[in-house]
């Protein structure tokens, strides 16, 4: 099962259906003699989108609204006042610069943040004088930025050291959830999860639990995933070995190729003779991958024992020596008998 990468359920109301629905109730509202009642469209709002309070349930041909901040009526807390004959409105003290004020009573707030957060009241006049009023309540929600995977250790050892993957920052009304190869985390006794589900313990990580890890993060209004992030789990070398075309070569003859042989992958390797780093002569060559070298022609200074050490960030192993030998043709001439003898050296 992969992660899902799409957007939040939620989507913001966009602008021009905000103002649909202030014409429709404009020129609409039922009549009812019920208490006025506050919809917030949408219920979940998200940081800079566009909301509405709308009023239900008002009184038929009312003289004029108020919104206030907060629960009560306190004109320190005013936003605004509107006169429905005249359609005049008034800004209050509260007023911030993004409130608009209908004459159906309804409110608009646009690019809302989080400090509007809290509560809202409305105060509606009555042709007899008499008011009523209600109040609702807006919460605003954080759009989640983009979460980012720690690890308290960045070069585990293999069945040694306990990972710590922690996902931040922290915020708020968040859940968190986890995934490891485009995988939802499987059942083990060493993936501990904690109770918030923010951080992930990986108990004597070793090479299976490398990863990828993505973590997830969701609130209300959006949600978020981090970058892939990879453990560079470290871990023993099996010894390679070492093989050779031929092991007995005649000077100025060739080519000799000698061939480092591993199971390993993701490992560097370096080649040594006579116990040293070995220093590349023009007829040495080596392949890309460094796993073969190759000598053409060989030279009595190439006599001698080879091997190749293959390492990866943590842990290296060599393999066994092989020696490689170079013989050369003397002739030896004897004043007795003008024999020619042939001696390896």
């Amino acid at each position: 099962m992969e992660p899902p990468s799409g957007p939040a359920s939620r989507r913001h109301v966009p602008w021009n259906r905000l103002l649909l629905a202030v014409s429709l109730l404009t020129f609409w509202t039922p009549p009812t003699t019920a208490q006025p009642t506050i919809e917030t469209v949408p219920l979940l709002a998200a940081e800079g989108s566009d909301v509405l309070l709308l009023a239900h349930n008002v009184t038929k041909n009312p003289l004029g609204y108020a919104w206030y901040r907060g629960e009560r009526v306190d004109n320190t807390q005013l936003i605004g006042s509107c006169r429905v004959a005249t359609n005049l409105t008034t800004k209050g003290p509260a007023h911030s610069g993004s409130e608009t004020l209908y004459p159906n009573g309804t409110l608009l707030i646009q690019s809302v943040t989080q400090e509007d957060t809290g509560s809202y009241t409305l105060l509606v006049t009555k042709d007899d004088l008499q008011t009523e009023r209600q109040t609702g309540h807006l919460h605003v929600h954080p759009v989640l930025p983009t979460p980012v995977i720690t690890s308290n250790n960045s070069n585990p050892r293999e069945h040694k050291d306990t990972v710590v993957l922690t996902c931040g920052p922290e915020t708020q009304n968040t859940s968190y959830m986890w995934w490891i190869s485009n995988q939802s985390l499987p059942k083990s006794t060493r993936l501990e999860l904690s109770e918030d589900k923010r951080t992930l313990k990986v108990v004597t990580v070793t090479r299976k639990e490398k990863g990828p890890y993505v973590c997830e993060t969701r609130n209300p209004v959006s949600i978020s995933h981090s970058d892939p992030f990879t453990l560079d789990v470290l871990y023993p070398v099996v010894r390679p070995s070492l093989q050779a075309s031929n092991i007995t070569v005649p000077e100025h003859e060739g080519p000799v190729v000698l061939t480092c042989l591993t199971d390993e992958t993701g490992v560097s390797i370096r080649w040594l003779f006579k116990g040293q780093s070995l220093l590349l002569a023009e007829r040495m060559t080596l392949s890309s991958d460094s796993s073969t070298l190759t000598i053409d022609p060989v030279s009595r200074e190439d006599a001698g024992g080879y091997q190749c050490e293959v390492s990866n960030r943590g842990n290296s192993s060599r393999s066994g020596p092989l020696r490689l030998r170079v013989t050369s043709l003397t002739s030896v001439y004897t004043p007795h008998k003008y024999a020619c003898f042939v001696f390896l050296s």
